[in-house]
């Protein structure tokens, strides 16, 4: 069956639907969705410091370029990336050759910041340290603290993430699995509860489209030329619920568009139940935190012992 709307050869059947697009159809409704998602949440005003986080994966690079691309023809912001070294050998060394690549090209500033200068560690040698410790659960302690301490010493208004439909169901499921309601309550195509000085604002500009678009828009792009996973991925809990979703979708197509519109028509009233909860300041690092001392510098103190 040839393109919907030119007739020519299609390169993707759109989920949860007959439609077929050609590259060119593609492209143009991709795009146009991103932007839709842009106004109708506000997550990009005029003149704003925007940064993208970038991994030089599939998702960060497609985020990157067509944030690049609207920032010159649609919307007059300031735009630069943000890259965290985990230090995992063989993973991360080629996607931040890829990232150093990519914004040289597109001219692009790129800051580039690691665990290794809060740690004085690799994530690696970290690993090590704790055999027995899930390596994600340390990681995202230490991703998060830098992409919002890094963010905000670069006086960015928002942080770009390259986060898609997929993501966020995984996100509310893993929530719901572990009773976590309070966390669910700072999702959404822009995150938190309520506005504070010391976050950053994370935005979702692919929040509406599913992972497998995501890959397609980057393929025919020239921005992805090999899948890489993290070494550390399959230990996740989010690894297992990625693979529930997926088998669930493959039966019930639809399932994850479900969760995430079931999902936001509830998530203004866990806005509302959670807007006046206490966030503290870490006694240590004064980092933003939900108990007397933030859970990076628990992790930190542990690794220096």
């Amino acid at each position: 069956m040839p393109c919907k709307r030119c007739k020519s050869n299609p390169v993707i059947q759109l989920p949860n639907s007959n439609i077929k697009l050609c590259k060119s159809c593609f492209i143009k409704y991709f795009e146009r969705k991103v932007l839709n998602t842009i106004r109708k949440y506000n997550l990009i005003n005029h003149k704003e410091n925007i940064i993208s986080a970038l991994s030089g994966g599939k998702d960060s690079l497609s985020l990157l370029y067509l944030l690049n691309k609207i920032a010159s023809k649609k919307l007059d912001f300031k735009l630069s990336a943000l890259l965290v070294d985990e230090g995992i050998k063989g993973y991360r060394d080629k996607t931040i050759k890829t990232a150093r690549e990519f914004c040289e090209k597109n001219n692009i500033k790129l800051h580039i910041t690691s665990y290794s200068e809060v740690t004085g560690k690799t994530l690696d040698k970290i690993k090590k340290q704790f055999p027995d410790t899930i390596a994600c659960s340390m990681c995202g302690v230490l991703r998060r603290y830098l992409l919002n301490k890094k963010s905000r010493e670069l006086k960015a208004n928002k942080l770009a993430t390259g986060h898609n439909l997929d993501d966020e169901a995984q996100s509310i499921m893993m929530n719901q699995f572990r009773h976590n309601i309070a966390l669910s309550a700072r999702l959404g195509p822009i995150t938190g509860v309520k506005r504070d000085k010391r976050f950053v604002p994370r935005i979702k500009p692919f929040y509406f489209l599913t992972e497998k678009e995501v890959a397609t828009y980057a393929f025919i792009n020239g921005l992805m030329d090999e899948f890489n996973e993290c070494t550390y991925c399959t230990e996740s809990n989010r690894f297992v619920v990625r693979d529930m979703l997926n088998s669930l979708e493959q039966k019930y197509p639809g399932t994850k568009h479900s969760i995430v519109a079931s999902f936001l028509e509830v998530l203004p009233l866990l806005k509302e139940k959670y807007k006046n909860q206490k966030i503290n300041s870490c006694k240590i690092c004064s980092e933003p935190a939900s108990s007397e001392v933030c859970n990076a510098c628990n992790l930190l103190q542990r690794i220096r012992q």
